[in-house]
């Protein structure tokens, strides 16, 4: 029997390096496995998985959404119905595909203040988008709103990030609370990065939540990001990369997540 798609979202405070960890589990997943269909959501209006996947998305979810909004907006109703029926197939339009995975990019909203309308939206297309890969990675927006507005409600592994700060672990400790009742998940765990000094880490308090990977400042990562080089060609060697790995195998994804 095959197994469903394995859904990992990540989440945590800003600045923490969610997006570098994101882009690396891709690359991780795209060598496991490369029989198989694996989908990156750049989920963070920074849009900053674009640029660590080397990709350039031509169209956004919000470039989709606002141009149903727009219709309504103007008073064109038949056009918004028929943008509406029609923007499944935008969606798959919106997916670059690239040798090793496709990438999807929610944008950047031109109207400031909350995202709450282009997140309503993301909910609904990781359903609907995530039934066509075997493995998501979701690279989602700072802090809690996501969490909040259940637009990770049906993530199979939901992996939150912090760095050794005692901001970044309150931040993990409220999304942890506020994921218990919002988040469907079937896996919940740590991973704290760029760790300077190793001898402190037993004073870190992960909220009982599990802790997989200590990921230690990385040369190579902060090479890559700063020169905005594909993370596609990291070394398999370099630090970062290999304790991702053992905490993607403790999290159960390299294996599916899930008994088959």
């Amino acid at each position: 029997m095959d197994r469903e798609t394995v859904i990992i979202a990540l989440t945590g405070k800003g600045g923490v390096g969610k997006t570098s960890i994101s882009a690396s589990i891709v690359k991780i997943l795209a060598k496991e496995f490369p029989d198989k269909k694996i989908l990156a959501i750049d989920a963070d209006p920074a849009i900053g998985l674009a640029t660590a996947l080397a990709v350039k998305p031509e169209i956004s979810l919000d470039d989709i959404r606002s141009e149903i909004i727009s219709s309504v907006e103007e008073g064109d109703t038949q056009s918004a119905i028929e943008l509406v029926s029609e923007s499944r197939y935008r969606i798959f339009e919106a997916i670059v595909e690239t040798d090793k995975f496709a990438f999807l990019s929610i944008g950047r909203p031109e109207s400031e203040g909350c995202y709450c309308r282009v997140n309503s939206y993301l909910k609904d297309v990781i359903e609907m988008v995530s039934q066509q890969f075997d493995y998501v990675v979701i690279d989602g927006e700072a802090g809690i709103e996501q969490i909040n507005r259940r637009v990770m409600q049906k993530v199979s592994h939901l992996l939150l990030v912090t760095d050794a700060s005692r901001k970044g672990l309150e931040v993990i400790r409220t999304i942890n609370d506020v994921a218990k009742d919002m988040v469907n998940y079937e896996r919940i765990g740590v991973v704290i990065n760029r760790i300077e000094d190793m001898s402190l880490v037993g004073q870190l308090d992960t909220d009982q939540v599990e802790l997989l990977g200590l990921i230690p400042t990385d040369r190579n990562i902060m090479t890559y990001d700063i020169a905005a080089k594909d993370f596609m060609g990291l070394p398999d060697d370099t630090i970062s990369t290999l304790e991702i790995r053992k905490a993607l195998e403790k999290f159960g994804v390299l294996d599916g997540g899930r008994s088959q």
